[in-house]
Parts: C-alpha cells; sequence; structure tokens
C-alpha cells in the first residue's frame, strides 16, 4: 500500500500530531482509550514518527496526548448525546483536520460536515475517504457561505475541537450568534483555556503555528461571560476537560493526578456547550 507522505514543518505534520497522541494514549492506556482509526491513520502515512514518539511517551509529553485523547472521548460523548433525540442531525465539525469524529458517532441516520481550509481537505480527501453521508466542505470558518451548505433541519450539533484558540474572542462570539440565528435548537461544544493556558500554548504550539499575539486571540476566564454573547442562547454549561464525562483521575500516575489537578484549577481546561435557543428556522 502507497504512504501518503508528510512533510516535515508543514500544516500536514500539525495534523498527523493529535492522531498520534491518541493512537500514544491508545497503546498506554488499552483500557481507557481504543482508537484503531488513529493507529490505522498514523500507519498510512509516510513520516517518522521517532521524535514524536519520544515527546510523547516522557511524563509531560503522556499528558499531553491524555488531553488529546480525553477530548475526543468528550465531543464524541456530546455528540451522541444530542443525537439520541436528533438523529437525523447535521453533525458539524468546525477546523475538522484529519478528525474522524463522524465515523464514530454516525447512527446511519445523520449527516455528517467536516470543515476546513482548503488545503487541509485536499489532504483529509487523500487520507480519509468519506462515507455516503459524509461531506468535506473547504472553507474559512470566519466565511459564513459554508453554512448555506449545512442542513440543519433536522438540528445539528457544531463541535470543535483544539480550534478556537486560533481565532479571536470576536470572531468565536460572532459565529456562535450566527450559528444560533441560523440554527435553533442546535448546539455548539469546544474546548477552552484561560488566559494562563493560553499563555502556556503560545510558548508551545502555537508559537511554532506562527502565533504570537495570543492576548489577542480566544481565552475564557468564566463561561458565564458567554451568556452574554447573544440573546439567541438558551443555555452555557461547562464542564471539566479531564473529569467532567469520565473520571479518569484513579487510573493515572501521581504526576498525571498533579497535572488534572492544575488543568482543573488554574487554567481551567474545560468542555463549554451552548444550546441555542428553539424557534422557526
Amino acid at each position: 500500500m502507497k504512504k501518503y507522505h508528510i512533510e516535515n514543518n508543514t500544516v500536514q505534520e500539525t495534523l498527523v500530531i493529535p492522531l498520534y497522541g491518541r493512537k500514544i494514549c491508545a497503546d498506554h492506556f488499552p483500557d481507557l482509550f481504543e482508537d484503531k482509526e488513529a493507529e490505522r491513520i498514523c500507519a498510512s502515512l509516510d513520516y517518522d514518527f521517532s521524535a514524536k514518539k519520544k515527546m510523547m511517551e516522557s511524563p509531560a509529553g503522556l499528558f499531553g496526548a491524555l488531553e488529546v485523547a480525553q477530548r475526543h472521548y468528550d465531543l464524541l460523548w456530546e455528540i451522541r448525546d444530542y443525537l439520541k433525540d436528533n438523529p437525523e442531525a447535521a453533525v458539524v465539525n468546525l477546523g475538522c483536520g484529519l478528525d474522524d469524529s463522524f465515523s464514530k458517532a454516525d447512527n446511519g441516520y445523520c449527516r455528517g460536515y467536516n470543515i476546513d481550509l482548503p488545503d487541509v481537505i485536499d489532504i483529509r480527501n487523500k487520507i480519509l475517504i468519506a462515507k455516503d453521508n459524509e461531506f468535506n466542505i473547504a472553507s474559512d470558518l470566519n466565511d459564513y457561505r459554508w453554512m448555506d451548505k449545512i442542513d440543519g433541519s433536522r438540528g445539528a450539533v457544531f463541535f470543535a475541537a483544539g480550534v478556537f484558540y486560533y481565532l479571536k474572542k470576536e470572531e468565536v462570539r460572532r459565529l456562535a450568534d450566527t450559528l444560533a440565528q441560523r440554527f435553533p435548537g442546535a448546539v455548539l461544544v469546544f474546548d477552552a483555556c484561560n488566559k494562563k493556558g493560553a499563555d502556556m500554548m503560545r510558548k508551545t504550539w502555537l508559537k511554532e503555528a506562527g502565533i504570537n499575539d495570543v492576548s489577542a486571540y480566544f481565552s475564557i476566564e468564566n463561561s458565564d461571560e458567554i451568556k452574554d454573547w447573544s440573546h439567541h442562547f438558551e443555555s452555557v454549561s461547562e464542564r471539566s476537560y479531564m473529569r467532567g464525562y469520565r473520571d479518569i483521575y484513579k487510573e493515572v500516575n501521581f504526576f498525571h493526578k498533579l497535572m488534572i489537578f492544575f488543568c482543573d484549577h488554574f487554567v481551567r481546561m474545560r468542555i463549554i456547550k451552548i444550546e441555542f435557543r428553539k424557534g422557526e428556522r
């Protein structure tokens, strides 16, 4: 089988890192994480993972991989929960990268939409084969014409994994408000942290992505502020990133317990869900 080549220091490389983190978690915590698709995709790539393996298998690196895998679990939980009451809904992955959440959540009745920049969608089309009820849309999230392609007549769940950190807060607010107006009764779910967490990201992977002024980019001190973003929101809620959906605290070592405490109490890593008011579509 021909393998897809991944160049170092490119957008392609940033796309495979979350996948590899999930694979590492499945290797180290098989009772917590099973991710055969991440393993399959990584095996299909022409890329030297040795440096990433060494980094991710360090105590700190493994916790970073745990964060990625747990976020994947959390967002999948929210998607499946929404589909229980809205089985034919649209499942919309905002800034999808190579994420395969729709494939895992697909109940046979819903429809999946994966949205990302054209170069990312081009890579995705080569590595991940879309299902018959799945559609890849090449677009900037801030170009709202992509919304015209979403059939939300039977509900919609929008989700973003590690994406909003690249946007300014006003861009996230405007996006959420527009979605609430155009898709009544839908939900938006995403991960967030406070400014301390964003500052830490600036010194690591955001810096590598070329984003330096993180103070202008997305962070949330308290999810209560989101309630004032739009009168089209029905409710705003949050859960702990690492303990809110399933508590893995007892399953990890002492160092990782400390890191979970740090993430919960100092950088406020959590999953935020906005429910939109119902109304006429």
